[in-house]
């Protein structure tokens, strides 16, 4: 089972429909149970005393300007003979001091996401991309350049990379629900009904994997909301209620008795 945190909340819009319908947060994963969830000095500590990380170490100015390297997949362009060297003594590396490569690319995604909570936002982007440099198949790279790209406010690069991801776990829940999450928000930067589609999409075979993610059922109430479908909204808030009343947004209730009296007299 996978250690979920909640690492990135959502900055509220002031939108002229409903605030109800801006998602509070994602939920990101991803570590695997075996892994140690570490504050940054461990995360620093492992990293120095692993040989493989020898290339992680050399980031400092780099990515105080912006390099490739803190770009989501090294800024997918050509690379350089001088580039593809230093790739090549990575893995060279990584092959020498790992099992796989697939194990070497668990380790720099687990790294990655200690410094998303540790808000050191470039330096966990270089681990994600050296994480997919070892495993494009590493659905977690993606996820978690996506995260990165999220707080650094690039909504269209976030959504891009979550998709790439959900194209390898395809059947991961709370991956789709952090997609369809990032889908909403674009809709109310920018109206486009194909966006609530496909958020709607995404949630529906989401609860159909994991039928008690009660965020996810909220997810749909506040896509039904916007769509005017207000029995169906507050079908998914009674539904979102009943499995986890820790998670319900007190103002997309209010925005939901504001448009329909709760059907059920629950809420008043």
């Amino acid at each position: 089972m996978n250690v979920r945190m909640n690492l990135v909340r959502l900055s509220l819009v002031a939108l002229p429909f409903v605030s109800a319908a801006q998602p509070r947060q994602l939920i990101t994963s991803a570590r695997p149970a075996a892994a140690q969830v570490m504050s940054h000095t461990a995360t620093t500590t492992s990293e120095q005393n692993h040989p493989a990380a020898e290339l992680s170490e050399n980031t400092g100015n780099e990515e105080a300007t912006g390099s490739l390297k803190i770009q989501p997949l090294f800024g997918e362009r050509p690379k350089t003979a001088a580039q593809i060297d230093e790739e090549i003594h990575f893995l060279n590396d990584c092959d020498q001091n790992f099992a796989s490569r697939y194990e070497a690319s668990d380790f720099f995604a687990a790294r990655g996401w200690d410094y998303v909570a540790d808000r050191q936002l470039d330096t966990a982007a270089y681990r994600f991309n050296l994480a997919w440099l070892l495993n494009d198949r590493n659905a977690d790279a993606y996820w978690g350049l996506g995260v990165v790209s999220y707080q650094k406010d690039r909504l269209p690069e976030a959504i891009r990379m979550l998709k790439k991801g959900l194209s390898i776990a395809d059947t991961n829940a709370v991956l789709m629900a952090d997609l369809a999450t990032l889908l909403i928000k674009q809709y109310q930067l920018k109206p486009d009904s194909t966006d609530l589609t496909e958020a709607e999409t995404i949630l529906i075979k989401a609860v159909s994997l994991s039928p008690t993610m009660a965020s996810a059922y909220q997810k749909l109430a506040m896509i039904n909301l916007l769509q005017t479908e207000y029995d169906k909204a507050w079908e998914y808030f009674h539904r979102a209620r009943s499995l986890d009343l820790s998670v319900l947004d007190l103002t997309l209730l209010n925005d939901l008795l504001a448009k329909r009296p709760d059907p059920q007299g629950v809420f008043k």
